[in-house]
């Protein structure tokens, strides 16, 4: 049975197409949803992609909150189903208050566009088991409102609890805190990433292919499952 991996266009999604290309190479079926249409077409994991929803208004990520689509995803992500937010997507689930802290502006107060080091802190996660912890792999970030912060205490949990996806190396671009580039719940299955993987899966168009890890990894936790 093909594994179904819906990735989700809100007004101003930028990166939707990507996602669903990369969906495609990792050797799963992608399926385009609506940001208006509860149903989630019998998917098996959701990809909230990258871009500028609803223009940004208000906050980052504020208005796809409360888009339709977006009842059935923390419904179903709060049920375990692999849910993985990129860039403006990572602002929509801590919008959505399925991942902890908020994206606020860059410390630079500039839009950044450059291939970003990054090192995976935790492979348990749906999205992240087909890396190495420790493994170093490059991707390309492009954000205006790429900062990570929360409170020390939410801080001190993440660590502790080993849930920092991945980190910033060499630079910090943004100014996140503890150079976080992306953090998963507890369970695992809900991952925000800022940086773009799915612009680093063939050789012609990304610096690298190593972003691919991330859509084998949830194939291959759905197979497994």
């Amino acid at each position: 049975m093909t594994t179904r991996v819906g990735v989700v266009t809100f007004p101003g999604s930028l990166d939707d197409r990507d996602a669903r290309r990369a969906v495609r190479l990792a050797g799963a079926e992608p399926v385009a949803l609506w940001h208006r249409d509860k149903d989630l077409h019998q998917v098996d994991a959701v990809v909230l992609p990258g871009g500028f929803s609803y223009g940004d208004y208000l906050r980052c990520g504020a208005i796809s909150r409360f888009s339709p689509v977006m009842d059935t995803v923390i419904e179903q992500a709060r049920a375990g189903m692999p849910v993985l937010g990129i860039c403006n997507g990572f602002q929509v689930l801590c919008e959505s208050h399925l991942l902890p802290g908020a994206l606020t502006r860059n410390d630079s107060l500039h839009f950044i566009c450059r291939d970003q080091k990054l090192r995976i802190e935790n492979n348990g996660t749906a999205w992240t088991r087909d890396y190495a912890v420790g493994q170093e792999i490059v991707v390309p970030l492009k954000n205006g409102e790429g900062r990570f912060v929360a409170d020390e205490r939410v801080l001190d949990e993440l660590e502790a609890e080993g849930r920092v996806v991945a980190r910033y190396l060499d630079v910090n671009p943004n100014g996140s805190y503890r150079d976080i580039a992306g953090i998963t719940n507890a369970a695992g299955n809900v991952v925000g990433l800022m940086p773009h993987p799915e612009h680093a899966v063939e050789p012609l168009t990304g610096p690298t292919t190593e972003g691919l890890g991330f859509f084998t990894s949830v194939l291959k936790q759905l197979v497994n499952a």
